[in-house]
């Protein structure tokens, strides 16, 4: 099955403990169980886009202004939920901060309910 880990970053860290965390990923990321990655700009580089009464409206920045925010995602195929949260708590370890939500994926086609 697959989950998507939705990693959640602080400002907090600094530039050498965001290159601890990247030199731990590295070799999680070419377990053969990683079907995709990505990492994310911060924040102020988003783009908000919403539909209000037929009208496409952009906004600059995030939906939310929160204190954590979305860096990255990693997806993983793996036998169970157990497994999942075991490589979540292993990427983790390697920070002092942030949070790795842990998410299903559907697997069904747009439209598949």
């Amino acid at each position: 099955m697959q989950y998507a880990l939705l990693i959640y970053n602080t400002e907090e860290s600094t530039p050498a403990e965001r290159q601890a965390i990247e030199a731990g990923v590295a070799p999680v990321l070419a377990r053969p169980y990683v079907t995709s990655w990505a990492r994310l700009h911060a924040p102020p580089t988003a783009t908000t886009v919403r539909g209000q009464d037929g009208e496409t409206l952009l906004t600059d920045g995030p939906f939310v202004d929160t204190k954590e925010f979305l860096g990255g995602l990693i997806v993983i195929e793996v036998d169970n939920l157990d497994e999942a949260l075991a490589v979540a708590a292993e990427l983790q370890a390697l920070r002092t901060s942030g949070a790795i939500e842990v998410r299903p994926v559907r697997d069904e086609a747009p439209g598949g309910g």
